[in-house]
């Protein structure tokens, strides 16, 4: 392993290491524990993209800065989107998220996601949109757009079902409750849980590996796995962005985000 890896920073909001064939993006918006908005989901993807491009790239892993992992989308710019009824703030934030999960899926480079603590609703799906998934002891999953009258998005009804069954996912989906790290481990949603002060060597560690690998190859059975579903990603996407800006002009979703604000329980009305 190198000794001095490259630090880069392409955009304030996503952080960039070069190491020997790695690179490492951290999300970083720490105060708002990497909530996404606009800028940073458009952020993540120009990286990606970029990323996928460079020769030099044989492994990306994403994280996030401070205690989090990402708690999904910003539910202040979002409630101020639906206290205004402004879809079109909320479309670009759900597409380009389509755009960065696509390209998650299928660029040639292995992705592994470092979840280093709460990884909520489109948090949560940016993890399993990833190739394999380290987990801190820290950290937390959850499907909880269900506590805020809204419907999953960034690949989560694809993603989820697919790794641990529809019965299990729909739990999590109906409900919107939290599972610890061990619970993602039991479940098959991540490979393997760590020590928190070792999430950051141990990911590298299995990045470094793979970067060592036979590249070609490598990049070939990626394909077999997640390249070849590309079609059918893209049609779940798009009933998750359609489904999403309908329930997100729902009372119920006016009502779950107030609550949410007002740190009370919701009263939904099926509306």
């Amino acid at each position: 392993m190198s000794t001095s890896p490259k630090v880069i920073a392409e955009s304030p909001l996503v952080l960039e290491t070069h190491d020997e064939g790695v690179v490492a993006l951290k999300l970083n918006r720490p105060e708002r524990l990497n909530a996404l908005n606009k800028e940073l989901i458009a952020a993540l993807y120009d990286a990606l993209c970029r990323l996928a491009g460079d020769k030099n790239t044989r492994v990306v892993t994403i994280t996030g800065l401070g205690r989090a992992f990402c708690a999904g989308g910003d539910l202040g710019v979002i409630g101020k989107s639906r206290d205004e009824n402004d879809l079109a703030a909320l479309e670009p934030l759900l597409r380009t998220g389509v755009q960065a999960v696509l390209k998650m899926r299928t660029m040639q480079q292995p992705v592994i996601a470092a979840i280093n603590g709460p990884a909520a609703g489109a948090g949560m799906n940016i993890a399993l949109a990833a190739d394999m998934r380290v987990a801190s002891e820290a950290a937390t999953f959850g499907q909880n757009f269900a506590k805020v009258g809204l419907y999953p998005d960034y690949g989560g009804t694809y993603f989820l079902p697919e790794l641990i069954g529809p019965a299990r996912a729909a739990e999590m989906f109906y409900t919107g409750d939290m599972i610890d790290a061990q619970t993602a481990l039991r479940l098959g949603i991540v490979n393997r849980v760590v020590p928190a002060e070792q999430l950051e060597s141990e990911t590298m560690a299995l990045a470094q590996k793979i970067a060592q690998g036979p590249t070609r190859a490598i990049r070939a059975v990626k394909h077999a796995l997640f390249g070849s579903s590309k079609a059918k990603l893209a049609k779940f996407l798009e009933r998750e962005v359609q489904e999403q800006m309908d329930c997100f002009l729902s009372e119920d979703c006016c009502e779950g985000i107030r609550a949410f604000m007002e740190k009370r329980k919701p009263n939904f009305k099926g509306k």
